[in-house]
This record gives structure tokens, sequence and C-alpha cells, in this order.
């Protein structure tokens, strides 16, 4: 696997209350919470991990809850779509479900021969709920109110919006290794076959409509997952050589990282599947406890007392 863009590690997006998003991920969505943690550049602002047991690549969305933030607005140059694959015939249930909470929700659909069925989080973030053609074989986390016969699997694909789409597909296909391999009006997939999984990228080109404001229910980044720091190093040489400006590797605790903007506008990371979310907690103890990079160990007691209480 040495040498590959693996597909989707992650996705980080935006929240505007950090209960709100605590609630509707692990309660209503049925995600496990795998890390309670702070921004690194911002302290006193959590940032939460969700996943399946372990939090594995292709199943992490990850949030900055800033509490009263403003309402971003979907638009081009953006991540504007999230998809999760879910077992066949769970459609019905997550209707079910979105009904008794009051969730923003569409009947379902098809796109590319698979039902989905798009909804909305408490912010207006999008998502994707598909039934993948191919049966998903990933462990799922399972809760009292979501069980295996519904529940997530982990990512299915991400939707890019963009005036013109060539020089984000460039990227794709030179650099990441993926393949065009259909389209459907103005929605061209991208797919690579390095992985089985959140191995999707769609580009829905739009050159009329406005570039979107990255705030409130918005997707701040993607990452795109290799395997360690020795494929990270290379990916950073081979975007360079195409001409975009990259960051030098950061050490995210629990993988190490590089960013850089794809020319469509949307901010791209590269993440390491090393050394994982276990470095600092047992697996039973995921997300219970507040882990704090090193440099803020020293104010743990004026952080605690600034972040919202989750209970």
């Amino acid at each position: 696997m040495k040498n590959e863009i693996l597909g989707i590690h992650h996705i980080t997006a935006i929240a505007s209350d950090a209960k709100k998003n605590y609630n509707f991920y692990t309660g209503i969505l049925g995600l496990r919470l795998i890390k309670k943690t702070v921004n690194f550049d911002d302290p006193h602002t959590y940032h939460f991990y969700y996943g399946d047991e372990k939090g594995s690549p292709g199943s992490i969305l990850t949030f900055f809850p800033w509490e009263g933030i403003q309402a971003g607005r979907r638009g081009t140059k953006q991540v504007t779509e999230i998809g999760y694959s879910v077992p066949a015939g769970s459609l019905e249930f997550w209707q079910e479900r979105f009904d008794q909470h009051n969730i923003i929700y569409n009947k379902p659909s098809v796109k590319f021969g698979e039902r989905y069925l798009t909804f909305l989080d408490p912010d207006g973030l999008k998502f994707e709920m598909t039934e993948a053609k191919k049966t998903d074989t990933r462990p799922q986390w399972q809760t009292s109110e979501v069980d295996k016969l519904n529940a997530v699997h982990g990512f299915h694909h991400i939707t890019i919006t963009t005036n013109k789409m060539e020089d984000t597909a460039a990227v794709l296909t030179q650099i990441f290794g993926f393949k065009m391999t259909e389209s459907e009006v103005n929605r061209f997939r991208f797919v690579t076959d390095a992985v089985e999984y959140a191995a999707i990228v769609d580009l829905v080109e739009a050159p009329g409509e406005a570039i979107g404001h990255v705030a409130g229910g918005s997707v701040h980044h993607v990452a795109f997952r290799v395997e360690d720091e020795e494929s990270l190093m290379y990916f950073r040489e081979k975007i360079v050589d195409f001409g975009l400006n990259i960051t030098e590797k950061i050490d995210r605790n629990y993988f190490y990282s590089l960013y850089f903007r794809e020319p469509g506008g949307v901010l791209f990371e590269l993440a390491t599947d090393n050394p994982g979310f276990t470095v600092d907690e047992t697996l039973e103890e995921l997300g219970t406890n507040l882990k704090l990079p090193v440099q803020y160990e020293s104010i743990r007691e004026e952080i605690e007392g600034i972040l919202p209480n989750l209970n």
C-alpha cells in the first residue's frame, strides 16, 4: 500500500453548539465519540472526533464547535455534501427516525444506480445516506436505538461543488490516482481502486453558482489517507512539483498531516494511519476523557472551566 492515496481519512466541519452537536451525532446518528480534545490553534474550543469503534480511517467525522458562529452558505469552492454508507433497506428506518426527531430530510432518490437519502444536521450541514451497490462489510458502531441493520458503516463519498472542475480533477487524477468512472448531468464521479470504501469523490460543476461561505454548518477541510509518514512526504514532493503550496509536516497527536488548498479552492489535508486514537486512551476508554495536546496541559483547569458541559 506504500505511496497510494487510500481514499478519505476524515472530514472536518464547523458547528455552532457543542452540546447539540454531541447529542445529534452520538444520539440520533448513533456514532461513537472516539476523541474529545481541543482545537490545536484555539484550545478554548472543543475538537470532537466521531466514527466507528476504533476511529478507523474512512469513518472519522470531526467538528470544531465554535459557540454561536454565524451560519455558512453552501456554494462553489466547497465540500457541499458528505455521503455515508448504510445497509440496504435502512433508508426507511432513517426516515422514521428523522421524523421522530424533527430532522430535515428529503425522500429517497437514486443516483448512479444507488438509493440515497439527503438530510441536514442542526447547523444545516448536508449529508447523504447511500445504500451502496456493493455490500459494505465494515464493522458498525451500534447503540440501543441504532442496530446493525441500520447503522452507518463509514463514508461513501464526498461532493465538491466547483465553478470549473478541470483543475480539481487534475489533482484527483494526476496526484491522487483517482479515475473518473461515470457522470450524470453535471456530476462527475472519481474513484480510487486503492481501497474498497471511502473511495469516491464527486465533482459537481456549476459555472454560474456563487462561491460558498465556510462557517457554521460547513465543511472546513477533507483529509485524504496515506499509510505512514514516508508516504506522506512522498506526496508532499508530488504536490510541490505540481506547483501548489503545502505546509510542512504537522503532528496532530493521532496522525501526521500536510495541508494544501487545491486549485478549486477546497482545503485538502493528507493524514497518516499512524499512530491512531488509542495512543492516549484504551479502545474501551475512547472519547470518555478530555485529552489535551501536551502544550496545553499546564492550563487544563482554565480550559475545563471554559468548555461547555456536554452532560
